[in-house]
């Protein structure tokens, strides 16, 4: 089946890279049609070849792609679709990237240094998109990277109301992991009714990737059920170093709630062992069985990522997705 609108004879095709294919199978399903079948290989030296099965002219088309390891050859993959659509007369073409790539490197920190989230938007928008729908992006200011309608989707209500629904609100207190989330984590307050706030100091050597020193809690956590929130999980570090700090400031559980599982080596051991009662992610990467652990919970995004995609298809408001909120 394939979306039609007679006033202007849109036909909306969803498109998906092989990075995630079961979260593409979910929005179709959403969405109530099909992945547009294609051919996509590799050719021995790494070279990417793409070929969609049906005809594309004059639709409405949608590129899902997630970028996990490795990075760069899914986001390869995903302009060399857009650039096959844009030679293929799709009418206008929206680039969903659920984890946006390279979304750590959104400024510089020191001289000679690239800005390599503002080079994805330009790749983006040289390849051929028109529009990106992108969840939770590690920094807002990405959004104006792009000469183009940016779609910056939020996932925190899908997290925040399962914390709800199985914890309640009583003894909640959310914690950001560092001053920096304090904004995103007085929005979780209010979805939590009111919950009082935390935040962990930490430090951060800019020379060494991937480690941060969490140092002490600012805030009463004595005895309080913690949700320790934040955009990305990658080796787990931090988040872990984060556990502890909270249970030697006398908190009783702690949950973990993350966006993007990213869950590079050895975050599953890492997280497994942390103390944490549950981490709860979002499946916007492919969270694998060698990344699982029993105290991870994993959330369908697809929901959102279909709402969305309806709403842009007919023209309707994205902020509505977010009560006005957005």
């Amino acid at each position: 089946m394939t979306w039609t609108t007679t006033d202007n004879q849109k036909s909306l095709m969803l498109f998906s890279g092989r990075a995630h294919p079961e979260l593409a199978d979910a929005v179709a399903q959403e969405l109530d049609i099909k992945v547009t079948p294609q051919t996509a290989r590799d050719f021995a030296n790494g070279e990417i070849f793409v070929r969609f099965e049906e005809s594309v002219r004059g639709s409405d088309a949608f590129v899902l792609q997630s970028c996990p390891y490795p990075l760069n050859k899914h986001l390869m993959e995903q302009l060399i679709m857009i650039d096959a659509l844009k030679r293929g007369s799709a009418k206008r073409i929206t680039a969903i990237l659920p984890f946006y790539p390279y979304a750590r490197q959104d400024k510089k920190h020191r001289g000679r240094e690239p800005i390599s989230a503002r080079l994805v938007a330009d790749l983006l928008k040289t390849a051929g998109a028109d529009r990106i729908i992108t969840v939770d992006l590690h920094t807002d200011q990405i959004q104006g990277f792009f000469d183009g309608p940016v779609d910056h989707m939020h996932a925190q209500g899908q997290l925040s109301e399962y914390v709800k629904n199985k914890y309640g609100t009583k003894h909640i207190t959310v914690v950001s992991p560092d001053s920096g989330r304090v904004r995103v984590a007085e929005k979780w307050a209010d979805s939590l009714d009111g919950a009082p706030l935390a935040f962990i100091h930490k430090t951060r050597d800019p020379l060494v990737p991937n480690q941060v020193k969490s140092n002490r809690v600012v805030g009463d956590v004595s005895g309080r059920t913690c949700v320790l929130i934040d955009d990305m999980i990658d080796t787990g570090g931090t988040i872990a170093g984060a556990v502890q700090v909270l249970k030697d400031a006398g908190a009783g559980d702690v949950i973990i709630a993350t966006t993007h599982g990213v869950f590079s080596d050895p975050a599953a051991e890492r997280l497994a062992n942390c103390g944490a009662r549950e981490v709860i992610a979002t499946d916007t990467l492919p969270i694998g069985p060698e990344k699982q652990f029993d105290s991870l919970t994993v959330l369908s995004i697809a929901p959102l990522l279909g709402r969305t995609i309806r709403e842009v298809f007919e023209n309707g408001s994205v902020t509505s997705l977010f009560n006005g909120s957005a």
